[in-house]
This record gives structure tokens, sequence and C-alpha cells, in this order.
């Protein structure tokens, strides 16, 4: 079989694994096994950074504890259901030349046959080496074309394009725009990233030539999420309108929350020079970014409440079905 035709089996073969064809985006801090677990169970591929394990000097390995939790509440959800399985779960690994643990991350996934690995800032062939000796695929997260190319040049299964809209490190480029240079060379796994929120923006991520949808700010009100209260209502009281794009806080242009912004002191319409590093009023030290400055994306608009992830992923599924439906009228 030619590599277009099994590039293009693999996809279909991800999408056959899920009730619904959305991945749940791994949200820096958090997500957790609790989401994972209740993502998977109500059949979308849920995902988590393998930095959100975090360990202190001396303390056990935290990362091989969360893939002990979620593959047992995963194998506990198939035993009980075994005619309605859980979707895979997904590990991200930064695989920037900062991320100092990257290298026995990578054993640890191995080691314990993590499906599929969302790879982050850089493409390295010997990570995805390792996923392939280990029987895993590849998702690889980009905000352009080129990007796109280099990052199957090295290796890569598929691909996540995250448009203009996104929330954290989100690109500027239309989804459409986006989708349709990679589809003209590329048959595998395109994974779509910005904005959608809806089953009727599922059904159009599908249409415009992905595969699957990616999605992840909305499911930061989730009851399973790991974060601060006042960030979830946050996100439930914000609009679109309350989005920053902005490189201030990272260095890398990124989507955030006003309202957390102003919380910190900062004017959102008149932030300092992003190399200074200092508060624009006080000269005080920028506040952190994603522990203090939260991100989200534009979609979070129809975010009305904080719910059970089951719960608006079932919402989301029959939102899906029936935009289908009303296509087909």
């Amino acid at each position: 079989m030619c590599a277009h035709h099994l590039s293009s089996q693999l996809a279909r073969d991800l999408v056959q694994k899920t009730s619904l064809p959305v991945v749940g985006a791994p949200l820096f801090l958090i997500s957790n096994p609790k989401l994972v677990i209740a993502q998977c169970c109500a059949g979308i591929i849920g995902s988590f950074p393998a930095l959100n394990a975090r360990e202190e000097e001396g303390d056990p390995i935290m990362l091989e504890a969360w893939l002990a939790e979620i593959t047992e509440g995963l194998d506990k959800h198939n035993q009980a259901h075994p005619q309605r399985p859980a979707a895979p779960f997904a590990v991200n690994l930064i695989v920037h030349k900062s991320n100092t643990r990257l290298e026995r991350d990578v054993e640890i996934l191995a080691k314990w046959g993590v499906p599929i690995w969302i790879t982050s800032l850089g493409a390295r062939e010997f990570v995805n080496d390792a996923a392939h000796q280990a029987g895993a695929i590849v998702l690889h997260d980009v905000i352009h074309n080129r990007f796109a190319q280099k990052a199957i040049e090295k290796g890569a299964d598929g691909l996540i394009a995250v448009a203009a809209g996104a929330g954290g490190h989100a690109g500027r480029q239309s989804p459409f725009a986006l989708i349709q240079e990679i589809r003209s060379w590329f048959a595998g796994p395109l994974l779509l990233s910005g904005a959608i929120a809806t089953g009727h923006s599922i059904l159009a991520a599908r249409a415009m030539g992905a595969d699957m949808a990616y999605i992840g700010s909305p499911f930061i009100a989730c009851s399973e999420a790991h974060a601060d209260s006042q960030y979830k209502r946050m996100i439930i009281d914000s609009a679109a309108e309350d989005i920053l794009y902005t490189d201030y806080f990272t260095g890398v242009h990124g989507n955030y929350l006003r309202g957390s912004i102003r919380a910190q002191g900062l004017d959102p319409d008149n932030l300092p020079d992003a190399k200074s590093g200092l508060d624009y009023s006080s000269g005080q030290s920028k506040p952190k970014s994603w522990k203090q400055i939260w991100g989200a994306g534009q979609g979070i608009g129809v975010i009305e409440k904080t719910r059970p992830a089951a719960e608006f992923i079932d919402q989301l599924r029959t939102e899906y079905h029936q935009a289908a439906e009303q296509l087909n009228k």
C-alpha cells in the first residue's frame, strides 16, 4: 500500500477509536488524570502534558503514577462497559531543548505503552522513532504549513493545525487557509484547533478537511479540570472580545483572558514592550503566565456553566449529529 493510502488509513483508524471525532487538548497545569479518564470514557481522546505531573527533588516519579491511574481507570471502564469502550489517551511532550525531562519522559511513555504522543515546540526525530518503536503514533502541533512539512519530514504521523482563535500559543492564520494548505499535500491524520466549542463547529472542521477537532478551553470550566474556581468563572463570564493575543508574557504570541491581565494590575490595551519584563506601572516583574495570566481561546462565549466533562461531551455529540441532519435535509 502506498504512503498516501497508509496515511489515510491511519486517519480513519484514529477517528474510529472515538464516538465523537474530538481530542481534548492537553491543558498546561489544568489537565489531570481525572479529566483525561472522564474524556476517554465519554468517547473522545483525552490528553495531558507530561510536565503537568510536577515533581520536586526527592519525590517519586509522578508521571508514572498518573499513567497508572489513567490505565487502571480506563481498564475498569472497559470491563464494566464492553459495549462502549473508552477512547485511547494521549500525552503531550514539549520537545524543545529546554525541557530537561524529555529523554526520561520519552522512556516512561514507551514503557507504559501510551498510544498517542502529542509533540510541541519543535520536531525531534528521536522522539518520533521512540514512539514508533513503542507502537504509538505522533501528532505534532503547528501554526503554519512550513512547520507542518518539517514535522512530517522528521517522522510525525499526523498534524494538529493550531489556527487563529485557539487558546494558549495560537497561530494567526485562518483555519480555512491552514487546513487547505496542509491538505493539498498531506493525507494523514489532521486535527484542527481554534475556537471550537460546539458540535456544529466540530462538523465544520471535518467539512473543511480536518479529521478531528482539537478542543481545549471549554474543558477548563469542567468540574474535573484542575483550574482555579475564579479561572473557571472567568471562562464562563467571558466571550471572544475578552481574549487578547500578545507575546508579552512568554515571548511567543498566545491568547489570554483580559480579565486575568487586569487582575494583575496591567492594562490589556497598554502592555509594555515584551522584552522589558517589567510591569508598565510599578516596575515589578511581570506576572507568571498560566498561573496568574490565564490562557483561553475565542470559542468560550458559548460556555455557560461548570459541569462534568461527560455532560459537555454529550452535548457536543448531540449538536454534532443535529448539525449533520440539518445539512442532509
